[in-house]
Order: C-alpha cells, then sequence, then structure tokens
C-alpha cells in the first residue's frame, strides 16, 4: 500500500516507517530534517508541515500523522495545526485507513501546557475525521503512547536516578520501544478492519497506578 507518514526522521516515525517498509509497502516521508532511511521504497520530501507548503503526493491509502515537537511555542502550531493541514490534504476517495500519534498527557493534562493542548486536540479532531469518513470504510485512530524509548528523552533514559522515577510511575515498571508502537500502528492501520474513533492508550499502566490508602 501507498503509506504517507509524518516525522519519519528518527523516533517513533522512523521506527513506524521501517516497519511498513519491511512488510513490502511503498512509504513516503515528510519531515523538517533531512532523510535518515535509504529504501527503495521509501521517497523523501524535506517539508515543515505547518510553515512549508506540502507537496503534491496523490492516492494516499495509509496517513500517519507523527510529526512533532514538544515544549516549545509551536506546539499548537505543528502538533494540532501542522497535524490538521496534512490530513485535510491528502486524505481522499482511496484512504484506507488514518492514524494519529498522540500522547498520553492528551488524557492526564501533564507535560508541559501546549504540548497536552495540541495532543488533546488531536484526538478531538480524530473523532471528526473518523465521522467524515465513516462513508469511505476507513478506520480512524489514534494511539497514546506513554513513556517510550526515543532519542527524545535521552536526558531520562541516560540517567539512572531519572529513569528509576519515571518506570516506578507504571505499573509494569518499564517504557515502551519504538518497534512495540510501530507494530502497534501497523496492526491499526492494515490489519484492523473494525475499530474506529478510538485513542489507545499505550502507557505501560501509568493512568492506571494508585497508591490504595485505607
Amino acid at each position: 500500500m501507498k503509506v504517507l507518514i509524518t516525522g519519519t526522521t528518527n523516533g517513533i516515525g522512523k521506527g513506524i516507517a521501517l516497519k511498513f517498509l519491511a512488510l513490502g509497502h511503498y512509504v513516503i516521508g515528510i519531515d523538517k530534517e533531512e532523510a535518515s532511511i535509504v529504501n527503495s521504497n521509501y521517497k523523501h520530501y524535506k517539508v515543515d508541515i505547518f510553515y512549508d507548503e506540502l507537496p503534491v503526493i496523490n492516492d494516499i491509502e495509509i496517513l500517519i500523522n507523527n510529526a512533532g515537537v514538544q515544549n516549545s511555542a509551536d506546539d499548537i502550531d505543528i502538533n494540532l495545526k501542522g497535524t490538521i493541514k496534512v490530513t485535510e490534504k491528502y486524505i481522499n476517495d482511496k484512504i484506507k485507513s488514518v492514524l494519529f500519534i498522540a500522547s498520553a498527557s492528551a488524557r492526564t493534562g501533564a507535560e508541559f501546557p501546549l504540548y497536552a493542548a495540541s495532543k488533546g486536540g488531536m484526538v478531538a479532531y480524530m473523532k471528526n475525521l473518523a465521522s467524515r469518513l465513516a462513508p469511505l470504510k476507513a478506520t480512524v485512530n489514534s494511539l497514546s503512547p506513554g513513556g517510550v524509548l526515543t532519542p527524545l528523552n535521552s536526558h531520562i533514559i541516560n540517567d539512572e536516578k531519572l529513569y528509576e522515577a519515571v518506570l516506578n510511575e507504571t505499573l509494569l515498571h518499564k517504557w515502551a520501544s519504538v518497534e512495540e508502537i510501530a507494530e502497534w500502528a501497523y496492526f491499526v492501520t492494515v490489519i484492523n478492519k473494525s475499530m474506529t474513533a478510538e485513542d489507545l492508550l499505550i502507557d505501560n499502566g501509568e493512568v492506571a497506578k494508585f497508591n490504595f490508602i485505607w
């Protein structure tokens, strides 16, 4: 299938792109940085999804909105407005699935204010889009990861005390790998045919953890 993924230079977006490529799909990546994937079935556009004009790409079958920033003045513009801009440009009558990479903070309000707001808005937009694309039998969902082992989080992962502290906030005492999130993305967009308008929380039980005091 013809798959468009934003934010493919590193982290979750790159992991998802590599997963689809490994399974024989044609992948188009959009990222503000130069390509970091070399594959005959991969085409890269160096584009900022909010500030730049988006390239003409026809007949996308799967769209995965992953590009985003954190703790900057651009959180709302890039994460929410940029994602909406991409989605509205590339949805078409051949679309089979759209996936948004949101965040556990969309539910909890944790992390930076504008970041949490941008991801919460993304989930609300996802539900709106699911309704609009239902006549095409296209699925529209989002993933809301908690902690993920990406370069963005290296300052925590490489600090023994900080890493132990964040792991203690989860029920399973671990964070997800990029490869695991990529597996979820593939399942939701390719294998899944019946779930739509849903946000899947993948946080190792962080939101569910509590201390019972009696």
